[in-house]
């Protein structure tokens, strides 16, 4: 069995105490300080994320556009160059193989970035379906290292090191930039609920723009930020975890991202009579937030019951929230209870414990 790939920060986490925890095949900081800490820095500060774990695959060439265009749900030929999109992948009944980022860095090329635990998926995917077009397809995971500064000071810890003007880089855009004099892939996106930044640097480049930024932070309470936080800033900001609320056994539809499909581009795409069939008719089970009584948290496989207890539904992801200082969980339930304001139960180890249907996101921060 083959040891975990670490990042080219791996010496940093190392040095700042991070507890660590392999993930996808890589060996990645779970944690520094301490999970609610990194929580409330970035959420009222910011931290910094190592995120190279993340796969990127470029697709180039005259017809990078069209291929795109049938490889995924979204109508790539519609993003603008230096701008960026949330979209998925599909299989041919309409499954999710991932979610994605796509950035369009110049009218023939894009970039994909897709999560760890399904970057060779949709790396072998994306090169069966751009096979028949006039389009390249690189795994380019290697060129690159992933630092993410998010949180309300992330554009005052930015601004000294770069001359880019970050108010003018919109949200869900990406495009080249310097950072601490090192060439960068500055993107403004993020899976915290916060305002921030992505930075697509060179391995060898990545130690020096994370203590640039470590540096530049240091006066704004900028803490390191590992995987753990990673994932309730994302549960309080109601945004789907592969694995979680997303799979191949569930269309977008089910997770209320029906918007991500579009049906109406010209094009044919993978999938495209499956989703249309799913869109004209309601899915049995729909995902909804909850909000739980007590103190003990509806984890990930709970059971969920209505008011006489029976099955009804199941948690998909749940914590404590630091920011709102009670239990969340997001869920898939029968569609007749899905109105917020229904009371429910779940079953926490043998304890039904009540909760209440709630409107995602759990959390928005302030504009």
């Amino acid at each position: 069995m083959s040891s975990p790939r670490q990042t080219p920060l791996h010496q940093v986490h190392e040095s700042l105490g991070a507890t660590f925890t392999e993930f996808a095949g890589w060996r990645m900081p779970l944690r520094y300080s301490g999970d609610t800490a990194e929580h409330n820095a970035v959420r009222t500060a910011a931290g910094l994320f190592d995120l190279t774990h993340m796969g990127e695959i470029r697709i180039s060439g005259p017809q990078a556009a069209e291929a795109l265009d049938y490889a995924l749900v979204a109508n790539a030929s519609g993003i603008g160059v230096g701008r960026a999109r949330y979209t998925m992948i599909c299989n041919a009944e309409g499954g999710v193989l991932d979610d994605l980022i796509v950035y369009r860095l110049g009218d023939q090329e894009f970039l994909i970035v897709a999560n760890a635990a399904n970057a060779a998926v949709v790396s072998a995917a994306l090169a069966e379906r751009v096979g028949g077009f006039d389009a390249t397809h690189e795994d380019v995971s290697a060129d690159y290292a992933l630092i993410a500064v998010q949180g309300p000071k992330a554009v005052e810890i930015l601004a000294p090191l770069t001359d880019t003007d970050l108010g003018a880089v919109r949200y869900y855009a990406g495009y080249p930039s310097k950072v601490a004099g090192r060439e960068v892939l500055l993107a403004r996106t993020g899976y915290t609920g916060e305002d921030g930044f992505e930075l697509f640097t060179s391995p060898a480049d990545a130690p020096a723009v994370w203590q640039a930024l470590t540096d530049s932070g240091a006066a704004h309470g900028l803490q390191p930020a590992g995987l753990s936080c990673r994932d309730t800033l994302r549960l309080e900001a109601g945004m789907p975890l592969y694995g979680n609320e997303l799979s191949a056994e569930l269309t977008p539809f089910h997770a209320n991202l029906g918007r991500v499909v579009k049906l109406d581009k010209t094009a044919d795409f993978v999938g495209r009579a499956a989703l249309a069939a799913v869109a004209a008719q309601p899915t049995a089970r729909t995902l909804v937030g909850l909000r739980a009584d007590g103190r003990r948290a509806p984890r990930h496989g709970y059971q969920v019951l209505d008011a006489d207890g029976a099955e009804i539904g199941v948690v998909t992801s749940g914590a404590p929230s630091p920011t709102l200082g009670h239990p969340i969980a997001m869920a898939y339930v029968d569609r007749e209870h899905a109105e917020p304001g229904t009371g429910l139960q779940v079953d926490i180890r043998g304890t039904k414990v009540p909760a209440e249907v709630v409107e995602l996101p759990f959390y928005r921060r302030n504009a």
